[in-house]
């Protein structure tokens, strides 16, 4: 029985002594009920950070699919653009070409008139010049008698063309 005086021994006693009051008051329940209540807690905040992560990815994934649409749109307007502005060129090219042409038209009518115009001034200067000519001439060599002879041939004809 030595061993009552020992201070060891008295610990050992303190510490079942203490761990029977803990038991007897229920404080192992309330610690366990506490570490499941902190494990609750933390489970649900796995779950919920979890759930947080999944909507991030489908967000994520959505802006992903959102910027390929965007992309494919971009490209989509640049492509109809491009032939909107082939179709606008081929387009002012013809109708340049139109508009040279029928300025080439107006410029060629325009020559052909103008020489048409020239010639007949050629011809009219030229009947006027043998006109002068004659009648000079005719001036000159005409006598009376062949003036009246051909005046009564002129009647005669005239008569005969309108009987």
């Amino acid at each position: 029985m030595e061993f009552i005086f020992e201070p060891e021994f008295w610990v050992a006693i303190s510490f079942f002594i203490f761990v029977g009051v803990l038991l007897y008051l229920g404080v192992h329940k309330k610690l366990a009920a506490a570490l499941d209540a902190r494990a609750a807690t933390i489970a649900k905040e796995l779950d919920e950070a979890k759930r947080l992560r999944e909507e991030a990815e489908k967000v994520l994934a959505d802006y992903k699919r959102k910027q390929g649409d965007a992309v494919k749109e971009a490209e989509a307007i640049v492509s109809l653009a491009a032939k909107e502005a082939e179709i606008l060129a081929a387009e002012t090219r013809r109708s340049m070409n139109e508009h040279f042409e029928r300025r080439m038209k107006l410029a060629e009518d325009k020559i052909a008139r103008a020489e048409a115009e020239a010639l007949r001034e050629v011809r009219a200067a030229a009947a006027d010049a043998a006109v002068a000519a004659a009648q000079s001439l005719i001036a000159k060599s005409l006598t009376p008698e062949t003036a009246d002879k051909l005046v009564k041939q002129g009647i005669d004809a005239l008569k005969g063309k309108l009987n």
